[in-house]
């Protein structure tokens, strides 16, 4: 039983912090600890048996893995293609890329030193394998998590549905991501008008350098000609960025009703990040994602990532450091 305590209390703190606040980053890597404890544990456990099919089992465990970061590496390689293909070349557009062939330099990197007589280049594979992954952990958690936020449901008795904006197409047209957006926000909407309390719908957006009007007013425009009514419609006009959204939106809602409750629509691969934002700003509410082109998911997912680690910088500096000490004095 002591195998699998430390798996027992990740999960057990995973629980409480959800109940108290699904929007933290410390719930994901609670889950990520619990579950890699729980995956260890059994595998000590299925070591001790003597039987072929645990032996199996334990063969499959560790080629999976391997194979599966091959596997990897090519998809992201095949999808980095794809999106300079599709969106071009601008640097957010190439992380995926980037990522299959950073696997790839640590694979052949640790192949390096297995085979060369060197010790130098021995502490730098170690390095760059404890780093990696450090930072392949805290994606997987990442990912997982945001998946599992994805799918818990936002409360229905909501006071206002804010959309966050993003950029216009020629300066003026809302393209597929935003729509995207804003049709999660009107069936929202229409969810709870089902209830007989219709909420006031916020539309978040300001102007930027290459637009002709705010994203606001264009987000307002597209659902009005689709048939929603004008007079629930609130247009933010202010903010450049998704901490801006939340912070002026959140003023908003304070101002007008300082006990609301809400519910703000971004993309899925986006909701997590906004989720710990949100409560970073005080905005009262969870975050629901609308869907997004498959081969747009990988990149996007991997820039809300780095955003998140950034946010962290410090901690995630503290402890790639503590691996740098570990591995050269090792």
């Amino acid at each position: 039983m002591l195998l699998y305590a430390p798996a027992l209390l990740f999960l057990l703190l995973f629980g409480v912090g959800v109940l108290r606040d699904r929007r933290r980053f410390s719930n994901a890597v609670y889950l990520g600890l619990g579950v890699t404890f729980l995956a260890f544990a059994l595998l000590v456990t299925l070591g001790r048996s003597d039987s072929v099919a645990a032996e199996v089992v334990l063969v499959v465990v560790v080629l999976v893995p391997a194979l599966g970061t091959l596997v990897l590496a090519g998809l992201l390689i095949a999808n980095g293609f794809k999106m300079i293909r599709k969106e071009g070349r601008r640097p957010a557009n190439l992380l995926s890329l980037l990522c299959g062939l950073g696997i790839l330099l640590v694979v052949g990197l640790l192949l390096a030193a297995t085979q060369a007589d060197s010790a130098a280049l021995g502490v730098v594979a170690r390095t760059v394998f404890l780093v990696a992954s450090y930072l392949s952990f805290l994606y997987c958690c990442f990912i997982g998590y945001a998946y599992l936020y994805g799918h818990l449901t936002p409360r229905q008795e909501v006071d206002y549905v804010v959309v966050l904006g993003s950029g216009l197409i020629g300066g003026t047209r809302v393209p597929p991501l935003l729509a995207s957006r804003l049709e999660r926000g009107r069936r929202l909407y229409e969810a709870q008008a089902a209830l007989g309390r219709p909420p006031m719908l916020i539309a978040s957006g300001g102007q930027g350098p290459d637009e002709q009007l705010p994203e606001s007013h264009a987000m307002a425009a597209y659902l009005e000609e689709r048939g929603f009514p004008a007079d629930r419609i609130i247009r933010e006009d202010r903010s450049r960025t998704t901490e801006e959204n939340l912070r002026f939106s959140g003023a908003i809602m304070s101002a007008a009703h300082p006990g609301y409750h809400c519910v703000v629509v971004t993309n899925n691969f986006h909701a997590f990040r906004a989720a710990l934002l949100a409560r970073q700003e005080g905005v009262n509410g969870q975050v629901a994602g609308s869907p997004t082109a498959a081969y747009f998911w990988p990149s996007a997912t991997i820039r809300e990532f780095v955003a998140v680690l950034v946010a962290h910088k410090w901690v995630n500096l503290a402890v790639c450091a503590l691996l740098v000490t570990v591995s050269v004095l090792d």
